[in-house]
């Protein structure tokens, strides 16, 4: 799941229990795995707050090598690759 804070970054939270490593991995960090690490916060939640710029990203969890779409985004879409999710930041200008 993803939440908007107060100072404009990006909470990312992700579920899943017995795993050892979650990163998050999108257009904004060059889809590298483990670029962007989520903190283990116990009871199988993870954690991390990031500065994403403005414009619409798409981004997936990677946790222990498993590629996961988070649903509670913005919304989804396809790939080549299955469903990415959508992350919308500040303004967007739509195509007339």
């Amino acid at each position: 799941m993803i939440n908007v804070l107060p100072t404009g970054q990006i909470e990312f939270r992700f579920f899943r229990r017995n795993v050892s490593d979650v990163c998050i991995v999108g257009g904004f960090n060059g889809w590298r795995v483990g670029a962007s690490p989520l903190v283990d916060e116990g009871d199988g939640w993870w954690r991390t707050v990031l500065n994403v710029p403005d414009g619409v990203h798409q981004f997936r969890y990677v946790a222990d090598g498993q590629w996961f779409t988070d649903f509670a985004a913005h919304g989804v879409e396809h790939s080549k690759w299955g469903l990415n999710s959508l992350l919308i930041v500040g303004p967007v200008a739509i195509a007339a």
